[in-house]
């Protein structure tokens, strides 16, 4: 029986797609389009100066993804599960890297043990790990939804970077044989694999992977460098 582990990350690694745009695209056919406008007027200023490199990056998307938050603020659970499969079919699944998709579903043929792990907020990951298979787990960014309704809070840190290392590890009570990854953030999970894969990898992460010797998956048809 196959006793592997592997772990991947989503947005940039199973999908090209970002949730913070389906997201947006759903609040304004959900009526709270003035809402986000304002949102995103009050917040362009940061994310261009984290562009620019004058702000720390990773800083500043764990805040928009914490003050994004606010904006499902009174919506039901229910509201949010229909705001995850609208972003899934919209925005995650239309851009799906079918590659690492593939290889992934080669994964739970052999027997492997599959959990997404991802910065995602977890009512979408979710989503996302059903369009999969049942048999796919998930850690996300965890938002409060209680009484039948989102507060508009986290219940825990953004799940990115050595947050997202840290809850695999736990999750898991030790380390995967495999972690896919596609930013340089994510080397906090790829290290401790024991076969990280840089997937479309950013200039940083390709580095510490050429560097590493570790494996690169990329192009049409997920050829391997």
């Amino acid at each position: 029986m196959n006793s592997e582990v592997w772990v991947f990350d989503l947005e940039g690694t199973l999908t090209t797609g970002e949730t913070w745009k389906g997201i947006a695209r759903w609040l304004r056919l959900a009526g709270r389009g003035k809402a986000y406008r304002s949102f995103f007027n009050a917040h362009l200023p940061g994310a261009l100066l984290a562009k620019a490199g004058l702000i720390n990056k990773r800083n500043y998307q764990n805040k928009w993804m914490r003050d994004l938050a606010r904006l499902l603020a009174g919506f039901s659970c229910a509201d949010l599960e229909e705001m995850s499969a609208w972003v899934l079919e919209h925005e995650l699944w239309t851009q799906r890297r079918s590659d690492v998709l593939r290889e992934l579903r080669q994964g739970l043929a052999d027997g492997a043990r599959v959990v997404l792990a991802s910065g995602t907020y977890e009512p979408v990951l979710r989503a996302f790990a059903a369009a999969i298979s049942p048999q796919v787990e998930f850690l996300g960014t965890p938002l409060v939804c209680a009484g039948g309704k989102a507060s508009g809070e986290l219940s825990g840190p953004v799940n990115v970077g050595t947050e997202k290392a840290r809850r695999v590890r736990e999750y898991l009570g030790g380390q995967p044989q495999r972690a896919y990854g596609d930013t340089y953030p994510d080397r906090n999970l790829l290290l401790m694999a024991h076969q990280p894969v840089a997937v479309y990898p950013d200039p940083a992460l390709r580095r510490l992977a050429l560097r590493n010797h570790w494996r690169i998956l990329e192009a049409a048809g997920g050829v391997e460098k």
